[in-house]
């Protein structure tokens, strides 16, 4: 099967990628993130570690991988007013892997942009709008991410 797409040529702005390093042990990037989460305007509705699910149902022995799930309630009334598709696509994952001992990666791209690459979101003002605002929360975590690996 081929791809309608080459994903090669699609520039990470488009959808929203976003990483920073921490240099700290994993649970301590796990709590820290979440609280840089809440304290943008993020809420965490949903968290769960699919490394401690592997690891327990199939013998994965896979390293530290956590993924939070975050929720600005406001704007995924708004998305959810211009398509009910995004749903498919809800919470906004932010994922925290442990790249060695003491170094984590953060990870995250924007399901508010992947939705209007797809065509699942419309190409509208109101749109525009929830991109926008997506995009600050998003943009504020991760100056704030980076300013933790940049003072460490």
């Amino acid at each position: 099967m081929s791809l309608p797409i080459d994903p090669t040529e699609i520039d990470p702005d488009e959808y929203g990628e976003k990483q920073a390093v921490l240099e700290m042990d994993h649970e301590e990037a796990v709590e820290h993130v979440r609280e840089v989460c809440l304290d943008v305007g993020f809420g965490i509705p949903v968290e769960f570690s699919p490394s401690e699910l592997l690891n327990e149902k199939v013998d994965a022995d896979r390293d530290p991988y956590y993924v939070l799930g975050a929720c600005n309630p406001e704007i995924a009334d708004r998305a959810l007013d211009e398509t009910m598709g995004i749903g498919g696509l809800f919470p906004c994952n932010t994922v925290i892997w442990e790249e060695e001992p003491g170094r984590q990666r953060v990870y995250h791209v924007s399901i508010m942009r992947i939705a209007r690459l797809l065509g699942i979101a419309p190409d509208s003002e109101e749109w525009g709008e929830i991109l926008a605002a997506t995009g600050e929360l998003t943009e504020e975590l991760f100056e704030r991410l980076d300013a933790v690996e940049a003072s460490g």
